[in-house]
């Protein structure tokens, strides 16, 4: 199989390359990425040399029609694989524009591409973040059929965007598939995210801000799991079909902050608080009884292992991570009423 994977140099994308070719050994993958900051190719380097005939990477913008239809027709992929998107939702206060720009038109000029180079197959990434969020004391679960409510611009650029997957389908019969995830972990992951975040600061000593919300919940997925659910729709999902893919573990900020300065051995003043980001979600669980049903796929990583290798990666890994500390272009503090930064 040749796989056209965009977003390969970024956190996600660059584990589900990784966990490829280490378990598809025999297929090609081309990895097209236009290296924004959180776009890292020292995180493929052993990978781009272990496999150098099966691996390749294009530096590249999905939203540019012209170089993704080259590329497109010169590789000549059996899937494209889209992972690439600007994932920060206090990013995406300061700078809307960027995150539709990138999320919801580089992904119609991907499906474009593929439409008319009439690639086989293609595997859209989307986010739990769509179907807005859940009240914290509620027990609901967001199925494939819950109604989209993003509340960000983040989450409404992925919400386009998989409108705009849906309607490849229907209209051209583009052969697509979507798979929606709850929040991922694990090693290679930017650090301006909570839990790189969290353990990269304690290391270097500093404090970790938390947003004053701090009882707000996610649902956690160590990335390799993530990667093995894509590969079960890849080679067993239904053409047309979403696919939620959580692992029904779900653990608040200030949770997570704790886990972390136990491990590391800190202190619990090293917590500060914040003022949360406008439209700061409270609670996101997804019901995946449909994939584990009809494709076999359950989280195989317990919390508890996943957290503490994740630490202890960033822990092994300095090199990797201290260079990217600056490269953020959000640095977490108080919000202004309208969204706007308001730095001490």
């Amino acid at each position: 199989m040749r796989l056209f994977v965009t977003g390969g140099a970024g956190f996600i994308g660059s584990n589900f390359i990784r966990y490829w070719l280490e378990n598809h050994s025999s297929d090609c993958i081309l990895n097209f990425d236009i290296l924004t900051y959180a776009g890292n190719l020292a995180s493929l380097a052993d990978v781009a040399e272990k496999y150098k005939n099966n691996y390749q990477f294009v530096k590249g913008n999905i939203a540019d029609q012209s170089s993704v239809n080259k590329t497109i027709k010169d590789f000549r992929p059996d899937i494209i694989v889209n992972f690439a998107a600007e994932s920060h939702n206090s990013y995406a206060i300061l700078n809307p524009t960027v995150f539709f720009k990138t999320n919801l038109m580089g992904a119609q000029t991907l499906l474009e591409a593929a439409r008319i180079n009439k690639v086989p197959r293609f595997h859209h990434i989307s986010t739990c973040e769509v179907y807005g969020d859940l009240p914290l004391d509620s027990a609901e679960k967001f199925t494939e059929k819950s109604p989209y409510r993003p509340r960000t611009p983040y989450n409404a650029s992925k919400a386009a965007s998989d409108h705009a997957v849906r309607a490849y389908f229907e209209t051209f019969k583009l052969p697509a598939t979507i798979s929606n995830c709850s929040n991922n972990y694990g090693p290679y992951q930017f650090p301006e995210k909570i839990i790189p975040l969290f353990a990269t600061n304690l290391l270097d000593k500093k404090p970790i801000p938390l947003y004053k919300n701090s009882q707000n919940k996610r649902e956690w997925l160590h990335v390799l799991d993530h990667c093995k659910a894509i590969d079960f729709v890849i080679n067993k999902g239904k053409i047309g079909e979403t696919y939620n893919v959580g692992s029904g573990i779900e653990k608040s900020i200030e949770d997570i902050a704790d886990i972390i300065l136990k491990n590391l051995g800190a202190p619990s003043r090293m917590k500060t608080y914040i003022e949360d980001r406008p439209g700061h979600d409270r609670r996101y669980l997804l019901d995946s009884s449909k994939i584990a049903k009809e494709l076999g796929w359950r989280p195989e990583i317990s919390f508890e292992t996943g957290i503490k290798q994740t630490i202890d990666w960033y822990k092994n890994n300095p090199e990797w991570w201290r260079d990217l500390k600056g490269r953020s272009p959000v640095i977490e503090n108080n919000w202004g009423k309208n969204g706007e930064k308001q730095y001490s």
